[in-house]
C-alpha cells in the first residue's frame, strides 16, 4: 500500500502540487476583505466550480452504467437457464429426445411494468404496459426474474391483463423437479397448493416445483416455487402440498412476457374454459 502511494505521488506530483496551491490560494482569498481580492475570489471560485462540473461530467461518461431493468432482464434469462440445467442434469440424453424437451431459455423476453393491481382474496390480476402493439398475445406466460407470475388473459393495443398464480381460476399442470411427481397447482385463497397427491409418492419439503411437460398453457421447466408443507387428508391416503412461490407476486412490479404460445387449438380451448370460471 505504501509503495502504491509513493508511486502515485511520483507520477502525479505536479497535479497534486497544483491542487494544494489552488486550495491554499482560494483559502487565503476567502479570508481577505479587500475589494480587489473579492473580485478575484469570485472569479476564481466561479472558474473552479465550472472546472469541477466539467470534470464530473467527463468522468461520468466513462462510468459503466447498467440499469436496474437490464440487470433484472439478465436475471430472468439466467433463472430460466439455470432451471433448464437442473432439469438436464436429472435426465439422460435418450429421455430428453423421447419427450422432446423444449428449451424455454431461448424464447425472447418482453419487459413490462405493472401499472395496476386488481386483487381480491381469490382473484389476483395485474395490468401491464405492453399490448398487441408489442406482439403480446393471449396465453403468453408472464414471469419475474425469480419465477412464474401468471398468464396473459386479455390484450389491448398498449395494455394487457395478467392472471397471476394468486387466482383461484388458474390451474396449472406442474411437476416436482426431483422426482417428476405430477399434479395440478391451484390457489385456495391463501396458499398455492397441489391436492390429491398419493401419500406413497416421494414428496419432501424443499422440493422444487416447475411447469410440467404435460401443461398445454405453459412451456415446461419454468420455475414456480418450493414445497414448504405436506398434509394428509382424513383417510391418510392423499397429500395436500403447500407451495411457496419463488416470486413475491403481490410485490412484483417489473415483469417479463415470455414470447411463446402453446398449440393454438389446445390453447384456445383452455383459455375459453378459464374465462368461464
Amino acid at each position: 500500500m505504501l509503495k502504491f502511494l509513493r508511486r502515485l505521488a511520483a507520477d502525479y506530483k505536479e497535479y497534486i502540487l497544483l491542487i494544494i496551491l489552488s486550495v491554499i490560494s482560494l483559502t487565503l482569498l476567502s479570508k481577505s476583505e479587500k475589494p480587489q481580492a473579492k473580485h478575484l475570489k469570485t472569479f476564481a471560485l466561479g472558474n473552479f466550480a465550472l472546472l469541477s462540473e466539467i470534470t464530473n461530467s467527463l468522468t461520468s461518461i466513462f462510468k459503466r452504467d447498467i440499469s436496474l431493468d437490464e440487470l433484472k432482464h439478465e436475471n430472468a434469462q439466467l433463472m430460466l437457464e439455470v432451471n433448464r440445467m437442473r432439469k438436464l442434469r436429472s435426465e439422460n440424453d435418450e429421455l430428453r429426445e423421447m419427450i422432446a424437451f423444449r428449451d424455454t431459455s431461448r424464447y425472447p423476453l418482453i419487459p413490462a411494468k405493472v401499472i395496476s393491481k386488481l386483487v381480491t382474496k381469490t382473484q389476483g390480476n395485474f395490468i401491464i404496459n405492453r399490448g398487441s402493439s408489442d406482439e403480446i398475445k393471449k396465453g403468453m406466460p408472464v414471469l419475474s426474474e425469480k419465477g412464474l407470475i401468471g398468464l396473459i388473459m386479455d390484450v389491448a393495443d398498449n395494455y394487457s391483463v395478467v392472471r397471476t398464480l394468486n387466482n383461484s381460476n388458474l390451474n396449472i399442470a406442474v411437476t416436482l423437479q426431483r422426482t417428476n411427481v405430477d399434479g395440478i397447482l391451484s390457489y385456495d385463497g391463501k396458499n398455492l397448493v397441489i391436492k390429491d397427491i398419493p401419500t406413497t409418492y416421494d414428496v419432501q419439503v424443499g422440493d422444487r416445483v416447475e411447469t410440467s411437460d404435460f401443461s398445454s398453457l405453459f412451456p415446461p421447466a419454468i420455475p414456480i416455487g418450493v414445497v414448504v408443507k405436506k398434509e394428509s387428508n382424513v383417510l391418510g391416503l392423499l397429500h395436500i402440498i403447500t407451495i411457496t412461490p419463488f416470486a413475491d407476486i403481490p410485490a412484483e412490479n417489473d415483469l417479463f412476457v415470455l414470447k411463446v404460445l402453446p398449440s393454438k387449438q389446445i390453447n384456445d380451448l383452455e383459455m375459453n374454459l378459464l374465462k368461464q370460471n
